[in-house]
């Protein structure tokens, strides 16, 4: 499977979700999709990152945008995290690295002086025709939020 780039068509992906669902990239047709991934659940700039969508739920949903988040964590343990954290989106499983590889997140990285190989925190946003229209990567949590609404914002505008 080749990765995708801006201004291409995202290939209709599925995955297992939070809520024991499978949920497929053209159930959300004719809406924005916001695909996060990050590297692990429970950690600290992971549930920053989060909280950050979560408490900004009503401006997303006012720009006809869904939420889902993506780290190879199972469904079990992303029950738990969505839950604890009061999420009110889905948070996918892609412990195949499927969707990982398809957006070419999976990257070295240096762990306690070890390399290993892991999600680089990147933001993907698909627009209502299933069409990858802009990119965040190495995502920094502190300021990501701003960026991604200031985007939406933006959006709006150009329409």
């Amino acid at each position: 499977m080749s990765t995708i780039s801006i201004g291409q068509p995202v290939a209709n992906f599925e995955a297992m979700s939070t809520g024991d669902k499978s949920i497929q990239l053209s159930d959300y047709k004719g809406k924005y999709v916001l695909l996060y991934f990050y590297p692990k659940d429970n950690t600290p700039g992971c549930i920053t990152e989060g909280q950050n969508f979560r408490d900004n739920m009503a401006t997303f949903e006012q720009h006809n945008t869904v939420i889902l988040g993506v780290s190879r964590d199972s469904v079990r343990v992303h029950e738990g995290f969505k839950n604890k954290q009061s999420f009110p989106f889905d948070l996918l499983s892609d412990k195949e690295e499927v969707l990982c590889q398809l957006f070419d997140v999976i990257k070295m990285k240096n762990m306690y002086g070890k390399k290993v190989l892991g999600i680089e925190r990147s933001t993907f946003l698909i627009d209502p025709e299933g069409i990858l229209i802009h990119e965040w990567r190495k995502v920094k949590v502190k300021v990501h939020i701003d960026e991604v609404l200031q985007k939406l914002a933006d959006l709006e505008v150009e329409s």
